[in-house]
């Protein structure tokens, strides 16, 4: 066995001499992002990447390898990015992620990860504060509100299914209720715990996308006419396709009501709660039986990372409750700092090092600021979008997304639909700009997150230029069905 090649894995000169190299490129590339010099993403299909690092070179010096990545990655940093609902990650927390790949301490039990598992502690009790719980609420991090969302729908069964579903199955239909609005992964997760079709109670939106709530009661009625134990409901804030927030107060009347369990899912605008201005806009959270809030999205941090919030602090605990004598020991007091007997995830990465460095470094002022200015400008968008007379909003925007779509005369909704798609594509494909789409009731609109700080109205005008000329050239090239 040779063991001078692990000698060289480990060796800490070649960590420190690739290390400042990385942190020289990564600086230089922050650089060039923000001023928007080159392309946003210089796009390649999936067979044409995967060909390239097929036929990559081994042994590649290390330099160029990354230098390599960064070209061929989407690069948010630039303030022409202006799709997904991904943070361009503050540099601080590039090196906190630095420190916790090095480190790799979990949390499962409290001996591996003791600052973080401390730390985690301390950041979810000022998250609980911050959203209106007292003290006796408790939160964790996990990697994603998708499996943040499942793990609060897990421990709301427990709570609220009197028959032991953990120890012994279903006995009976189970259901929730949610919005037809709401974010795939919410029913990703209904369909997880086995509740199929009928156990997914969509609720119609009104048409400003946002839950019926004067639905509700017929829908509640109708599933429990079908035999259905409705044990919970999810509020959205906001939903993922249109930025729109469920009127989180008017659901929380209702499940308090028939007695369920709310839980909201504001992965994107939860940290609005850090907002003077716009933290009215959730009013009703704080009645909610738990809270997922991505750090990932509005908090400026890397993937992943969730925080799950319980208001009552002992159904944090209510979700998982397996033996692991080799790692758990029984407890008459709490020990929050053993993670493994209240998450999904057994070993997770130090996440909490990123929440708490912020919070040390600039207070919760940076949360505000970001989310505020964001919003802001959503509305600045939008605003711009309503002064051209060939574009036109879904609606306007509540948060820093903003759905919008070429109009022209004479093209009927088939070929307008067709003209935005096309205009997507081939704005991706130039790649100064990167915006995403979505479906709304059948038509066809272009949606733009403002996820960049450094995204001014500038850039704003300059995409709508670009879309302009792209679609006069489309239809000046292509034959369209008139109305």
């Amino acid at each position: 066995m040779d063991l001078t090649l692990l000698d060289k894995i480990y060796d800490p000169e070649q960590f420190r001499e690739q290390g400042h190299q990385l942190v020289d490129l990564l600086a230089n590339h922050l650089t060039a992002a923000q001023q928007a010099s080159g392309k946003t993403i210089d796009y390649k299909t999936p067979e044409i990447e995967k060909k390239f690092w097929e036929q990559y070179p081994k042994n590649q010096d290390f330099q160029t390898l990354a230098k390599d990545i960064m070209e061929r990655s989407i690069h948010i940093h630039n303030p022409k990015y202006m799709g997904h609902q991904v943070a361009p990650a503050n540099p601080l927390n590039a090196l906190t992620a630095l420190l916790s790949g090095l480190f790799n301490n979990g949390s499962a039990v409290y001996e591996m990860g003791m600052s973080n598992t401390a730390m985690e502690y301390l950041v979810t009790e000022q998250l609980c504060l911050q959203l209106g719980y007292d003290k006796d609420a408790r939160g964790y991090f996990t990697s994603g509100g998708t499996l943040a969302n499942l793990t609060a729908l897990l421990a709301a069964r427990s709570v609220q299914v009197s028959s032991g579903v953990w120890e012994h199955g279903h006995d009976k239909p189970l259901a929730i209720m949610v919005s037809e609005e709401a974010h795939y992964c919410v029913d990703r997760a209904a369909r997880i715990m086995g509740l199929g079709d009928q156990g997914i109670i969509k609720v119609p939106a009104t048409n400003k996308y946002i839950m019926d709530t004067n639905a509700l009661e017929a829908a509640y009625k109708e599933a429990s006419a079908k035999g259905l134990e409705v044990f919970a409901i999810v509020g959205s804030a906001p939903s993922t396709a249109t930025g729109m927030i469920d009127p989180l107060d008017k659901i929380a009347a209702f499940a308090a009501q028939h007695k369920l369990w709310f839980h909201v899912d504001a992965a994107h605008g939860g940290a609005a709660i850090y907002s003077k201005k716009y933290g009215k806009d959730l009013r009703g959270i704080a009645m909610a039986d738990s809270v997922a809030i991505d750090g990932h999205k509005m908090m400026m941090m890397p993937s992943l990372t969730t925080a799950l919030l319980f208001k009552n602090g002992a159904h944090s605990y209510k979700t998982f409750s397996q033996k692991a004598d080799y790692l758990l020991s029984h407890s008459e007091h709490e020990d929050w700092y053993n993670m493994a007997k209240r998450t999904f995830e057994c070993t997770k990465n130090m996440m909490s090092i990123h929440w708490y460095t912020l919070l040390n470094q600039y207070g919760t002022s940076g949360f505000d600021a970001f989310v505020t200015h964001l919003y802001d400008m959503g509305k600045v968008f939008a605003n711009l979008v309503s002064e051209r007379p060939n574009f036109e909003l879904a609606l306007a925007p509540q948060t820093n997304i903003v759905c919008f779509r070429y109009v022209a005369n004479g093209l009927d909704s088939l070929a307008l639909n067709s003209l935005n798609e096309h205009l997507r594509t081939a704005l991706v494909a130039r790649g100064d700009f990167y915006i995403v789409q979505t479906k709304l009731r059948g038509t066809h609109y272009l949606r733009v997150t403002i996820m960049n700080p450094k995204t001014t109205e500038d850039h704003m005008k300059s995409l709508l230029i670009e879309l302009e000329t792209l679609a006069l050239t489309h239809i000046k090239s292509t034959t369209v069905p008139l109305v």
